[in-house]
């Protein structure tokens, strides 16, 4: 399979009403884009449907992965404003107990290797319902976290943690350390992938950190995106991947230095990044060029390296539905646990409606009552499953798979099983 670019070596150039509203680089300005995965048309991943909602009009934009080949940045197009999903959001962090529990963790390890204390001060950027810094008022060090969604940003205030409701930019933050101080250490996790204004959101946060401060970073990787199939993570609201490569380049555009870089399990794999300021004389880690020899051997710092990628995905696909139909064929029942944002694009990718899924089941109850974009599927509060008793649930949240493993062992008393579709089909049983 070869890689086409936007201008490709035939003269052939893709129609501009595929592209959306750049055809070129967001970080480096290259208009040399390379498709790396196309996923057809999807409605954005969080708007879930009431059901009023179900006979009218339902927009869908292009889902298409592109690397650029000069600075190696994977992206999707900016075809969705971050306000048009973030002022009031459907995710709660806090609902998953494996993520409270490792944000405390991090907060813990992070106070100890910087030795922050009572006279510190930590900025969350995305900060959600409070899930991190909740651990940090805890410990009696100050903080403010900066989460543009009104709903969720309530939720953190109820529970004791200083929120101020903004996107952040240079503009914003600015404001923020003018009135409060620079931080000693700024947070963005699961958040650096979100801003399709990347230059802006990193100058941002080099504005919020003292001079001898630091960033830490959490975003999925896109070595593992890759290596294991996770294609049901590649969505509107993640509107670049990163490999250490592209992150250390987007991070010096904004004024700040890699120095390491951690490898974590989150959400399938992801990378925790350390930056400080230019100038703050601290010395680069081996693990950084640990990680960047690990990409480079896995062909990600060529375009030519994403070449077997679709590939892949076309048989996960394959694989799921084959299942789903001979359950069907035999008269099994399936149904969902989560309602995800990577559940959605991997339901619409593979073309999956409540014929095949019944209904799926989520722990927020903001999504008891509605319907999965695109695909109409119901969403039911968890105590459904037990009153059912399918013969599968499929586990849309996989990468929480010993969390949920445990949740639900009680399937096993009736003999149903668990499926989880990445990065290979799989059937479990479980409490038995």
């Amino acid at each position: 399979m070869s890689i086409t670019s936007l201008s490709s070596s035939t003269g052939v150039t893709e129609p501009l009403s595929r592209l959306g509203s750049s055809t070129s680089c967001r970080l480096c300005g290259a208009r040399e884009l390379h498709s790396v995965l196309d996923l057809g048309a999807s409605p954005p991943c969080e708007l879930f449907l009431t059901e009023a909602q179900l006979d009218e009009p339902e927009p869908t934009f292009p889902l298409h992965l592109r690397v650029c080949g000069q600075c190696l940045l994977a992206q999707l197009p900016p075809l969705i404003k971050p306000e048009e999903t973030f002022t009031e959001y459907a995710y709660f962090s806090s609902f998953s107990t494996s993520w409270v529990e490792h944000a405390r963790r991090f907060v813990e390890s992070a106070t100890a290797r910087l030795g922050l204390d009572a006279g510190s001060f930590v900025v969350e950027v995305a900060s959600n319902d409070g899930y991190l810094l909740q651990h940090v008022v805890a410990a009696g060090i100050r903080c403010l976290g900066i989460e543009p969604s009104v709903n969720v940003g309530d939720a953190a205030r109820e529970k004791g943690v200083p929120t101020v409701t903004e996107f952040l930019g240079p503009d914003t933050a600015s404001r923020i350390r003018a009135q409060h101080g620079a931080a000693d250490l700024v947070v963005a996790n699961n958040v650096y992938a979100h801003i399709p204004d990347v230059l802006g959101f990193t100058h941002g946060l080099r504005e919020l950190v003292a001079d001898d401060g630091w960033v830490s970073i959490e975003v999925q990787h896109l070595l593992t995106l890759i290596q294991q199939t996770q294609y049901d993570t590649i969505y509107h609201e993640h509107f670049q991947y990163y490999t250490v490569a592209s992150a250390q380049r987007a991070l010096a555009a904004g004024g700040l230095e890699l120095v390491d870089v951690e490898l974590v399990p989150t959400h399938g794999g992801s990378i925790r990044l350390w930056a400080r300021p230019f100038g703050s004389g601290s010395a680069v880690t081996p693990a950084v060029a640990e990680v960047l020899a690990a990409e480079s051997a896995a062909g990600l710092h060529e375009v030519d390296g994403y070449a077997r990628f679709t590939q892949d995905v076309q048989r996960s696909r394959w694989e799921l539905l084959g299942f789903l139909v001979d359950a069907a064929k035999q008269g099994k029942t399936v149904v969902g646990y989560g309602a995800p944002g990577k559940g959605n694009t991997l339901l619409n990718y593979c073309g999956v409606r409540p014929d095949l899924l019944g209904y799926t089941v989520d722990r927020n109850p903001y999504k008891h009552g509605r319907y999965t974009p695109g695909t109409r599927i119901p969403i039911l509060p968890v105590e459904r499953i037990a009153v059912d008793k399918p013969d599968y649930v499929l586990v849309l949240p996989w990468n929480l798979r010993e969390e949920l493993t445990a949740q639900l062992s009680y399937v096993g008393e009736w003999g149903g099983r668990l499926v989880f579709p990445v990065p290979t089909l799989e059937i479990v049983e479980v409490g038995r």
